[in-house]
């Protein structure tokens, strides 16, 4: 079962598909500024993303383990077991790169933002002028952080209904497994009576034979065997010279 329509191939497209535009969206993410909204939002899709392909990788190897306890059972071998492990922890090994590389760039952002905020202003009518406008900056700072907060819930249900689609689509595949497993179980089993029932009647017919060839003894063994070499003969003539 090695085929393109594997569902082991199935999944993999669809993950390396979420690799690829998780990939693309990295590359965006290093060229944004930090500190700012759109870096906030693009590291959020990005830890969310890395964490979907790493369930999913795992269940994938899960479903590895399970086929390596039998690989005739499934119509593989060693080797194709093999290149799924590898394909399977490089996938892990991209995801890893990306997710470590934005963990630190978020503690680099919280940082600067954590010594931006305990800076004390050195001159007393600069302090005096902030303070004045101090109301203003407050309503400023919160209509922001309100439409962010929005924006991340916004971001958030988007996020949860494509992890919803991907477990919907990796479950129907899964069932595609369980139907296709059902089926070749019934199939082996029907193939198991036909082969019972077959030696069964071979062995009558054997006991026959040999009840045939002590009734008929020694001289009607012998006018049996050239009655069939007779036969033999009369149906190769037929069967190949007309």
């Amino acid at each position: 079962m090695s085929s393109p329509q594997d569902p082991f191939y199935i999944v993999k497209e669809e993950i390396q598909d979420s690799i690829d535009k998780l990939q693309s969206t990295f590359h965006q993410w290093e060229t944004v500024p930090a500190n700012t909204e759109e870096r906030v939002h693009l590291t959020k899709e990005l830890q969310t993303g890395c964490e979907s392909i790493e369930w999913q990788v795992d269940e994938l190897d899960k479903a590895i383990a399970v086929a390596a306890r039998d690989p005739s059972w499934y119509g593989i071998d060693e080797v194709e077991l093999e290149k799924r492990r590898r394909w399977t922890s490089t996938a892990r090994t991209q995801v890893g790169v990306m997710k470590k590389a934005v963990e630190a760039g978020k503690a680099r952002s919280a940082n600067g933002m954590r010594q931006e905020l305990m800076r004390v202003p050195n001159d007393p009518y600069q302090a005096g002028k902030s303070s004045s406008y101090a109301p203003q900056d407050n309503d400023d700072f919160i209509s922001s952080e309100s439409d962010r907060q929005m924006l991340l819930i916004k971001q958030q249900d988007d996020e949860l209904d494509e992890l919803s689609a991907s477990v919907q689509r990796i479950g129907g595949v899964g069932l595609t497994i369980h139907e296709e497993l059902t089926g070749q179980e019934k199939i082996i089993h029907e193939l198991g009576l036909d082969m019972e029932s077959t030696t069964n009647r071979l062995d009558f017919v054997q006991k026959k034979v040999e009840m045939v060839m002590k009734k008929a003894g020694a001289k009607g063994q012998i006018l049996m065997i050239i009655f069939l070499v007779v036969l033999f003969i009369i149906l190769f003539v037929l069967v190949f010279f007309t």
